[in-house]
């Protein structure tokens, strides 16, 4: 009657990290690039009072991006690095050795 259910298994803290990595890699370069993209924040200076500020933007805007698309690729990698690991094989011992031999 009261069965258990087989539960999930819980993501490891370097997954949850790896995955942290590529969301904010993914929400930096979006907002980078539609600030590059769109006169989004040239608007925004403006209306502050900071137009002349605008001139520097690709200054400060192009390295950003460039950041945060290399930290999307590395929390990708680090992600796919731990999804190839997730099971490695037991190293066989001698008498399994043995065993597998005569057997195939």
């Amino acid at each position: 009657m009261n069965e258990a259910k087989p539960t999930a298994q819980e993501p490891t803290s370097a997954a949850k990290h790896s995955r942290k990595l590529v969301i904010t890699g993914m929400v930096g370069a979006g907002i980078v690039a539609l600030c590059c993209v769109t006169p989004i924040l040239v608007g925004l200076l403006a209306v502050l009072g900071l137009g002349a500020l605008t001139g520097y933007l690709d200054l400060v805007l192009l390295p950003a991006l460039a950041f945060f698309i290399g930290l999307l690729m590395y929390g990708l990698v680090r992600q796919r690095s731990r999804e190839a690991s997730c099971c490695p094989e037991p190293p066989l011992s001698q008498g399994d050795k043995d065993e597998q031999n005569r057997h195939g």
